[in-house]
C-alpha cells in the first residue's frame, strides 16, 4: 500500500480513538476527514467530496425519528408497553420477555436501537425494582431486544446495511438478515436467563448450606428469581448484611405490582397515531414505498394535533445519528476512491482461508463496537469484506449478518449508548457495583457473541 492509501487509514483509526475518549461526533470528525482526503489528496471540489453523501440514509433517520419521537410525546408507546405488561397477568417472570418484545417491535418498525432503549428502560428498570428481579437481566433483555429487530427490512440499520452491500453489486435478503438478528439475539437472550438463573440457584445453595436457611426464599414459598436486593438501612443495597452490594438473584418477586397500572382511556391522538404505524407498514412493506417520505409525511399529519410543540419534535430527531452516519459514510467512500479498502481486503484475503477472515473480522468489529458507534464501525468494516464475498467463497448474507450482528450485540457495555441507559435508570442498586456488572457482562458477550454469529451464520451454511 502507498502512504496515499495508509494515511486515510491511520486518520480513521485516530478518528475512533479521538471519539471514544473525547464527547465529539465521529461523524464530525468524518467530514473533516473527507475534506482533507478528497481536497488534498484527490484534488476534488465540495460537489465532488459529497458525491456519495448518504442522502437517502439521512432523509430515513430523520424521518423515523420523527415520527416515533412524536410517537413517544403523545403517549402511544408507553400506551403500547404498557398494554404488553398487562398481557402477562401477574406472571413475573414473564416480564423480562415483555420488554425484549417491546424493544424488538419498536425496533423492527424502525426506531433505532438507541431510540427504543431510551423509550423502554425506564419502564423496565422500574418494573425491575418494583418486583425485585435483576436490573441486571432486565437491562440486558431490554438491550438484546432492541438488537433483535434492529435489521428489519425498514430500519434504519437494515437499510444502511443492505445499502452498503447493493452498491458493490450484491444483493442480500432482507428479511434473512433480519431473522438471524432476531434469532441470535433471542438465543443470547436465552441464555442469560438460564445461565443468570443458575448462577442464583448456585449462590442461594452456598448461602442455605453457610446458614442453614435460604435467603432466596420468600416464607409463602415461590421460590428465587432474578432480582436487586431491597435497600437496607440507610437506602444502602444489600439489605442489613452490612456491604453485601448488589447481588444477581437471590428473592421471590411480588407478583401484585406486575397488574399495578391504571388502565387509562385511549386518546384520538394515540388512535391515530396507531393508525399511522399501521399504515406506515403498510405502504413500506406491501407497497414499497419509500419509508423516509412516508415517515416524514405521517410524522406532519401527528405535528397538527399539537402545533405548540412543533420545535419539540424537531429538536427529538436524531440529528446526532444523522452526523454520524452521513460522516462515516462520505468518509469511507472517498478511501474507496483512493483504493484502500481495496488494497485491505486483498491482504485480507492473501490469508488464504476465507472463514478465518471472516472469524478476524468479527472479532475486530466486536471488540472495537464496545467502546465505539456501532453504526460507525457498520460503515468502515463491512466494505472490507465485500472483496470476500465477491469471490463466492462464504455466503454473503451470513457474513453480513455475523459483522452486523457482531458490532451491535455488544452495546451492553455501559461505554455504549445502551449500556449507559440502562445504567442510568437502575434503581434500588449500588451504581457502582451494577457497573461492574455491565462491564463483565460485556467482556462474557465481546468473547462468545462474535464467534457464536461467526459459527452459526457463516461456518455453518458454508459446510451444508
Amino acid at each position: 500500500m502507498t502512504s496515499i492509501e495508509i494515511l486515510p487509514l491511520i486518520a480513521l483509526v485516530a478518528m475512533f480513538v479521538i471519539a471514544t475518549f473525547f464527547p465529539i461526533n465521529i461523524g464530525i470528525l468524518g467530514f473533516i476527514g473527507a475534506f482533507v482526503v478528497g481536497y488534498f489528496l484527490l484534488g476534488y471540489d465540495d460537489k465532488e467530496i459529497l458525491a456519495e453523501f448518504p442522502s437517502s440514509i439521512v432523509l430515513t433517520i430523520i424521518g423515523v425519528t420523527y415520527f416515533f419521537g412524536m410517537a413517544k410525546k403523545n403517549g402511544t408507546i408507553d400506551l403500547l408497553v404498557n398494554a404488553c405488561i398487562r398481557g402477562v397477568r401477574g406472571r413475573v417472570t414473564v416480564v423480562p420477555w415483555v420488554f425484549f418484545f417491546c424493544a424488538s417491535v419498536l425496533t423492527a418498525l424502525g426506531t433505532f436501537s438507541p431510540a427504543a432503549v431510551a423509550l423502554i428502560s425506564p419502564a423496565a428498570m422500574s418494573f425491575a425494582a418494583r418486583t425485585r428481579m435483576s436490573p441486571l437481566v432486565m437491562g440486558i433483555m431490554t438491550i438484546n431486544g432492541a438488537h433483535a429487530g434492529a435489521f428489519s427490512p425498514i430500519s434504519v440499520s437494515g437499510v444502511l446495511v443492505r445499502d452498503i452491500v447493493e452498491s458493490s453489486g450484491l444483493t442480500i435478503a432482507p428479511w434473512t438478515l433480519f431473522f438471524a438478528s432476531y434469532g441470535i439475539n433471542l438465543l443470547l437472550s436465552v441464555l442469560t436467563v438460564v445461565g443468570y438463573g443458575i448462577l442464583a440457584r448456585v449462590r442461594n445453595d452456598l448461602e442455605f448450606t453457610a446458614t442453614g436457611s435460604s435467603p432466596g426464599i420468600d416464607p409463602d414459598g415461590g421460590g428465587s428469581a432474578l432480582r436487586t436486593p431491597t435497600s437496607g438501612p440507610g437506602g444502602t443495597p444489600g439489605g442489613s448484611s452490612g456491604g453485601g452490594g448488589t447481588q444477581v438473584l437471590i428473592r421471590t418477586p411480588r407478583t401484585e405490582t406486575v397488574t399495578d397500572h391504571d388502565v387509562q382511556p385511549v386518546t384520538g391522538v394515540q388512535k391515530l397515531t396507531l393508525a399511522l404505524i399501521a399504515a406506515v407498514l403498510v405502504l413500506v412493506l406491501v407497497l414499497h414505498m419509500p419509508i423516509s417520505f412516508v415517515a416524514i409525511a405521517a410524522g406532519a399529519i401527528l405535528a397538527f394535533t399539537d402545533l405548540s410543540k412543533q420545535s419539540e419534535a424537531i429538536a427529538g430527531i436524531s440529528w446526532s445519528t444523522v452526523l454520524l452516519v452521513a460522516g462515516m459514510v462520505t468518509y469511507i467512500s472517498l478511501m474507496e476512491e483512493i483504493g484502500t479498502i481495496d488494497h485491505l481486503a486483498e491482504m485480507a484475503i492473501t490469508i488464504g482461508a476465507p472463514l478465518l477472515v471472516a472469524v478476524v473480522l468479527c472479532y475486530v468489529i466486536g471488540v472495537t463496537s464496545a467502546f465505539a458507534s456501532s453504526t460507525a464501525l457498520l460503515t468502515a468494516v463491512i466494505p472490507l469484506a465485500l472483496p470476500l464475498l465477491q469471490t463466492g467463497a462464504l455466503p454473503v448474507v451470513g457474513l453480513v449478518a455475523a459483522l452486523a450482528i457482531s458490532a451491535t450485540v455488544v452495546d451492553v457495555s455501559p461505554f455504549s449508548t445502551n449500556g449507559a441507559l440502562v445504567l442510568a435508570n437502575a434503581q434500588n442498586i449500588e451504581r457502582p457495583r451494577f457497573y461492574r456488572q455491565l462491564l463483565l457482562n460485556a467482556g462474557i458477550v465481546v468473547t462468545i457473541a462474535p464467534a457464536l454469529c461467526w459459527l452459526v451464520l457463516v461456518v455453518v451454511p458454508t459446510l451444508v
